[in-house]
């Protein structure tokens, strides 16, 4: 199959450097352009996008998201080519997916890709391509110098695919970021906990990020932007309507900024000890028996709510605090606490505890608010597993 005469490469940002790039030493004939004006190095550019398609069998996307794409493509549209190609790698929506295909019809091919600027300059990418099969057959040549091509039914399901295939991503950088805090937390050598934990399951992403999550973060270049990542955990949300943990764990790290490369969000610290100073004052009170922990712990407006002997029981803080007496309970030395999550955006923030209180297992949902003195849980729901009547939580 002969190659495409000229392909216009709309978006020259990492990305879409990255690929234009490999697509001119490929031997095609590439124009790029970009809203910003930057250039790609030895590619050609043009600052009229009109002029870029208009001489060009395919025209190939590489935007930031669904709005961009939609603006890109309504201003082209008119100064494409009869029969050209419009090649879509960009990360979008579902919905925004379907759109284009419908604006556009069999011309159009919906291909995210799976992978960041060294797999794009090495042709390594995993591109989730949706098309008719005539207008895949053109372009199957420029996808398959970029990387492995795999076929999806329609341009909604691959848009979907790339979504769910980035929180997994995230989840990954969330887990790196929970275990190199431990290892701080247990006084471990950075460079020695990378060297175990590129034993492991977050191996290849501990190899692949290494520079970033040992370097000061300006001494790289970034690939794949925290910003970029949190856009996309946003899209996901919204399409399934359904919490994502990695989106708020990501939005929480972005103090480290938004262009920063997402390895850098592995590397935040630990949450201030002041969102923590609550959470143990609520375990001192259960430890001691001692009210005045629990006073110190919640705001004086707060509730507690939960099933207790099957019926729905909501306490404010002054009945909760009569459920104590001021001494631990008899079992004492054998309960334990632990926190086990805390994510903080902005003035609020949640956490989770785990409580053994005998034959009893709780599990308790804090809502916390930053005030003018620290940090005070404002309100806690619970649930209770026991098969024995227990002491109060």
């Amino acid at each position: 199959m002969s190659k495409p005469h000229t392909i216009a490469v709309l978006g020259l940002g990492r990305m879409g450097t990255a690929i234009a790039t490999r697509l001119a030493d490929h031997d095609w004939n590439v124009v790029g352009w970009t809203r910003s004006g930057r250039t790609a190095g030895a590619v050609e550019t043009t600052g009229d996008p009109n002029a870029a398609v208009a001489k060009a069998d395919i025209t190939l996307l590489a935007l930031f998201d669904g709005a961009a794409c939609q603006q890109v493509v309504d201003h082209v549209r008119g100064s494409l080519r009869a029969g050209a190609v419009v090649l879509n790698t960009s990360t979008i929506a579902p919905a925004e997916a379907t759109r284009l295909a419908r604006q556009l019809g069999p011309s159009y091919v919906h291909a995210p890709v799976l992978g960041s600027v060294p797999a794009a300059a090495a042709g390594a990418l995993q591109i989730l391509a949706a098309a008719d099969q005539d207008a895949l057959d053109r372009v199957r040549p420029v996808l398959e110098a970029l990387g492995t091509v795999r076929r999806i039914d329609k341009a909604s399901t691959a848009a979907a695919l790339k979504l769910v295939a980035n929180n997994s991503l995230a989840g990954a950088v969330l887990a790196l970021r929970d275990s190199l805090r431990q290892a701080d937390a247990l006084g471990l050598p950075r460079a020695q906990a990378l060297d175990i934990l590129e034993l492991g399951q977050l191996g290849g992403l501990v190899s692949r990020k290494r520079s970033f999550l040992t370097n000061q973060p300006a001494a790289a270049t970034a690939e794949f932007t925290i910003g970029a990542l949190v856009k996309d955990m946003a899209l996901l949300a919204a399409a399934s309507n359904t919490p994502l943990r990695s989106a708020v764990g990501l939005i929480a790290d972005t103090p480290a900024g938004q262009q920063a490369d997402i390895a850098v969000a592995a590397t935040v610290p630990a949450v201030d000890d002041a969102v923590l100073e609550p959470l143990r004052a609520y375990i001192r009170g259960h430890a001691t028996g001692d009210p005045a922990h629990f006073r110190d712990a919640f705001l004086p407006t707060a509730h507690i709510e939960g099933i207790r002997d099957g019926a729905f029981a909501p306490w404010g803080l002054d009945e909760y605090c009569a459920l104590f007496h001021g001494h631990p309970a008899p079992d004492e030395p054998i309960r334990s606490r632990r926190i086990d999550s805390v994510d903080v955006l902005g003035t609020v923030a949640t956490a989770t505890m785990t409580l053994w209180h005998g034959a009893d297992t709780f599990t308790d949902i804090f809502l916390l608010v930053r005030v003018d003195d620290g940090w005070r849980i404002a309100n806690k729901a619970y649930h209770r597993h026991s098969s024995v009547a227990g002491l109060p939580t």
